[in-house]
């Protein structure tokens, strides 16, 4: 289904398991919409992913990535391309010291990519989905199809970090394109680390699953400060204890919407001289502004500002503000490479334009859903920007700044009712978010299936639905939602 069709038409039966989000070579989500399905994919069930052509790139490797892979390998398997020779090669290396396992940098004409067996492959994978270093479904069609780059993707790249600079309130040279939001989190990383090497990072309010595992997996381990109500009693317990070479948050967090407050705590960041990296990817710059508090801001340029969820993409933005700047921003330099393919630019650059026309929609949608949801008597309670930490994202919101689009609840008896609700509603149902057309997941079970009780232990409930708020009409959105949660 095309991106129109799915205001119309959502993915929400069980017959539309495995569909493409929307119908395109190049989407970024599919359908999981039931709730057993989603269980059934993470579990590797194979009457689910037999259905499962593709999906989320950094999850579900792209049949045309896997293609140069193989043929990167002269057919043998467990290869995966990569953009440039030094992403192969800190692929290799993770390979090697996170399991031992041979990994060698192979390379065709200017294609690069890792070979290794079996087991490493598990790893190559998690290289690939926590440091966000993909080769994208377009820049694979090109390759396979014997394409170079687009002769216009410098120029296309440089409208694009033209437009994000006037979001961000920055120049042009202080923003820093990636293939993915997560690239442009290891990018951050990367740069913390230079500045301050063998030093822990601390991530403040529960993290996105990927954030934390870069820190863990490929930083010098990562401090989990979780609780919003006492952070500055936690940072600064932590900081008698250690250094910190940096610190991460969500603004607001993903899934329970919260936020950091920053008017207390980076007073304290600053006194320590300890950076500060927020991802706004779920209120957007739109939404709020960062420049009086963040040292680095990452975004992914997937979800709302490219809104059509057929191109991946992300940046790493370098506040002129920060007292930091000069250094951050030598070393940002110094590390950055253009690895955002031209093909996904000019998506990302034609899409953008549109974005604050879209996201004044999204914000007004997604209130009057939020407030529905929240006085519904089925429902135990509705997460939303509006009511979590209100001071904290109050102290970020600009003055035309709303709340967004992106509401989690959870259904009364949830344990027993939120599968029926879940199944029941006639939304589109998958991961992602900042879609045009509206996207549910059970959000807990989807990013931490794995690890359940850790995140139950930290507030999050593996009950939880969470809605990503499109652009169709609040009424008729209602007129899908509404019944699912009476009729469970």
């Amino acid at each position: 289904m095309p991106t129109a069709n799915l205001l119309d038409h959502p993915a929400w039966k069980a017959e539309n398991l495995g569909q493409p989000l929307p119908d395109s070579t190049h989407a970024v989500s599919f359908a999981l919409p039931r709730w057993c399905d989603v269980v059934g994919y993470e579990e590797k069930i194979p009457s689910v992913t037999s259905r499962i052509t593709t999906g989320y790139p950094r999850f579900v490797i792209h049949p045309l990535v896997m293609e140069m892979g193989k043929q990167l390998a002269n057919g043998k398997p467990w290869c995966l391309p990569f953009p440039s020779p030094r992403a192969s090669n800190q692929a290799a290396e993770f390979v090697r010291r996170a399991c031992s396992q041979p990994a060698e940098v192979v390379a065709r004409g200017d294609w690069q990519g890792v070979q290794t067996n079996e087991e490493g492959f598990a790893a190559l994978r998690a290289f690939w989905q926590h440091t966000g270093l993909i080769v994208s479904s377009r820049e694979a069609e090109a390759r396979l199809a014997g394409r170079a780059a687009e002769s216009e993707a410098e120029a296309t790249r440089k409208s694009l970090r033209q437009q994000l600079a006037g979001f961000y309130g920055c120049a042009e040279h202080d923003v820093f394109l990636a293939p993915t939001g997560m690239a442009a989190q290891w990018a951050a990383l990367q740069v913390l680390m230079q500045r301050a090497p063998g030093l822990p990072t601390a991530q403040f309010g529960f993290p996105y699953v990927d954030t934390f595992k870069l820190q863990q997996k490929l930083g010098n381990g990562g401090r989990l400060l979780h609780d919003l109500e006492h952070i500055e009693t936690e940072l600064k317990a932590e900081a008698s204890k250690q250094a910190f070479a940096g610190a991460f948050c969500e603004i607001p967090g993903n899934p329970l919407l919260g936020s950091t407050n920053l008017r207390r705590v980076v007073p304290i960041l600053r006194q320590m001289r300890v950076p500060l990296v927020v991802d706004d990817v779920v209120a957007t710059p739109f939404n709020i502004d960062l420049s009086g508090y963040a040292d680095l801001i990452v975004t992914s340029l997937t979800k709302f500002i490219v809104g059509n969820c057929e191109a991946m993409g992300g940046a790493l933005i370098c506040n002129p503000r920060s007292p930091h700047y000069p250094e951050l921003h030598a070393l940002a330099r110094a590390q950055h490479e253009d690895l955002l393919w031209g093909g996904d630019a000019l998506v990302l650059d034609r899409e953008a334009r549109d974005f604050p026309r879209r996201m004044a929609l999204h914000n007004q949608n997604g209130l009057i859903l939020a407030e529905r949801l929240r006085a519904h008597p089925a429902v135990e309670r509705a997460w939303y920007p509006k009511w979590e930490f209100t001071e904290a994202y109050e102290a970020v919101r600009r003055p035309t700044g709303g709340y967004g689009a992106l509401i989690t609840f959870l259904p009364r008896d949830a344990e027993r009712r939120s599968p029926a609700v879940f199944d029941r509603l006639e939304i589109s149902k998958g991961p992602s978010l900042g879609t045009v057309f509206t996207i549910a997941c059970p959000f807990t079970l989807l990013a931490h299936y794995t690890e359940l009780e850790w995140a139950e232990a930290c507030g999050v409930s593996r009950h939880l639905i969470r809605i990503s708020v499109g652009l169709e009409d609040p009424d008729l959105l209602w007129s899908r939602i509404e019944p699912a949660l009476g009729s469970a």
